[in-house]
């Protein structure tokens, strides 16, 4: 995962630019008596009635006049990241297209975020929204003292108004037009933090608020392990403070030494916590969280990468069973289970660096992956076969790959509960949506709209600069947190 420079030129952050219908037909009447059908075939084959088309003309014909009359379509479409900006231009949304859509600063630029499941219920539509995260900060080179580890709470993110719609509709929505509130506690570290992810213990008895662990994947090569229950609940409890012994870790893994990294995963089907981090030199760990809350880490690392460990995956639906994604262009398939250490399936599935992968929660076969050439893919895990031995290269194809980014893939996720539903995050200063459940008809739908290589599964395209990471809001559907060098955004599409 490429990292964005530390320390930006600030004209880098500014805003930017961001048919007719056929002829009654002649009757010749000149001979009395003479019957004639009027309605008489003019057509003598089939390969005639054939090549005229569906109403009585020649294809080439009708489609010249289709097209002439045909709405005709801005060739000059602006599509972020494909075209420039001229000096002066700036981007600005279509607010018509969004249900939500609010930004928020950040002191330092995040390159991770995730959010925190919460106790407001699910499926939640109703507004304002509101929003539990983290985030990990990367400070300008110099200034790591400032670093921090962000727990966040987003709330009164109101509904976009929309025009003509009645207020007296929405009198369960408080709050309509108020500004976003951001408020956070600060967890001070000493180095910028690659990867952040989150992990909600079940709940021990219903007095107790459920346990609620950060890790983070720091460029020291350390991660740090936080329990942030008292910061979440100090949101809701005025007068509330954060002690010092708060703000420490509850455990440091240091088997990574000095080898930083950016791999990072909690278990989804091991309640107490488990999990897997990944280096630079290609090492993957497993960390437990014990009854008692201490953890463990297995020193003895899972090897197999030739370079970088890029991202990790646990399976949806297999305890033991995880993902991986190198520098080496391999995305590799383990049982944790294995004496060896070894991968059970290899395979070659880019020529450039495999930077993010996606394991669909609906259907645990599918995999997606991101490349640092723009390209992205779906995977059925099906078709790949166990490794016969460590130089197996065999390519199964993908079910589906796009090439619409032309800059490195930097996040992908599949929709929590929509097995068609993508989103990905790219260096072209896109968030696209996609529905892979739209198919190709023929070859004219390749086009979308009339405009060139455009897929007709991209559904929305989100301008954010510098994105970085993106994740679905498992409780509020559709909805969207980014965090990139211009701050975090929260939205929602009407395409979702």
């Amino acid at each position: 995962m490429a990292k964005r420079p530390a320390e930006s030129d600030e004209k880098e952050l500014e805003a930017v630019k961001n048919g007719d219908r056929p002829m009654d037909m002649d009757v010749d009447v000149d001979e009395a008596g003479e019957f004639e059908d009027e309605f008489e075939d003019e057509f003598e084959s089939e390969d005639e009635i054939f090549e005229a088309g569906v109403d009585g003309r020649p294809d080439e014909e009708r489609e010249a006049e289709e097209k002439e009359h045909a709405m005709e379509v801005d060739q000059g479409t602006f599509i972020p990241g494909r075209h420039k900006l001229s000096a002066g231009e700036t981007l600005a949304p279509d607010l018509s297209t969004y249900e939500l859509l609010h930004t928020l600063e950040a002191p330092w630029p995040c390159l991770s975020c995730d959010i925190v499941p919460d106790t407001l219920g699910s499926e939640r539509k109703t507004y304002p929204a509101t929003v539990y995260s983290v985030a990990g900060t990367q400070a300008a080179q110099g200034r790591d003292k400032e670093n921090q580890i962000m727990v966040m709470k987003m709330s009164s993110l109101s509904r976009m108004e929309k025009e003509g719609e009645d207020d007296d509709d929405d009198e369960d929505d408080d709050d309509e037009g108020s500004d976003p509130i951001l408020e956070t506690k600060s967890i001070p570290v000493t180095s910028c933090t690659n990867r952040i992810r989150v992990h909600q213990a079940p709940q021990s008895t219903s007095a107790k608020p459920a346990t609620t662990l950060t890790a983070a994947m720091t460029e020291s090569g350390q991660v740090l392990i936080y329990d942030i229950t008292p910061h979440l609940t100090a949101f809701d409890t005025p007068g509330s403070t954060i002690t010092p012994a708060q703000n420490k870790p509850v455990s440091t893994i240091r088997a990574h030494k000095a080898n930083e990294g950016y791999a990072l995963d909690w278990s989804p089907l091991v309640p107490e916590g488990k999990l897997l981090t990944g280096d630079i030199t290609g090492k993957i760990f497993t960390t437990t969280r014990t009854q008692g809350g201490g953890f463990v880490t297995d020193t003895t690392p899972f090897t197999g990468h030739e370079g970088t460990v890029e991202e990790l995956q646990w399976s949806p639906s297999e305890k033991t069973v995880f993902a991986s994604a190198g520098n080496d262009g391999t995305v590799k398939i383990w049982d944790a289970r294995s004496k060896s250490r070894k991968p059970a399936v290899s395979v070659q599935v880019s020529n450039t660096d495999v930077n993010v992968l996606s394991w669909s929660h609906e259907t645990a076969h599918l995999l997606a992956s991101g490349a640092d050439d723009g390209e992205w893919a779906v995977w059925d895990l099906r078709q790949w076969k166990p490794s016969t031995s460590l130089s197996s290269n065999a390519k199964p194809s993908p079910i589906a790959n796009f090439n619409f980014h032309k800059e490195q893939i930097t996040s992908v996720e599949w929709h929590p509960t929509d097995s068609s539903i993508v989103l990905v995050c790219a260096g072209d200063n896109t968030l696209t949506l996609w529905d892979l459940a739209v198919e190709l008809d023929d070859e004219e739908s390749r086009d979308t709209g009339g405009v060139p290589d455009v897929p007709p599964q991209l559904l929305f395209v989100h301008y954010m600069e510098q994105v970085k990471e993106a994740h679905w809001h498992p409780q509020i559907p559709g909805a969207v947190m980014a965090t990139g060098g211009s701050g975090f955004g929260v939205f929602k599409t009407i395409s979702v």
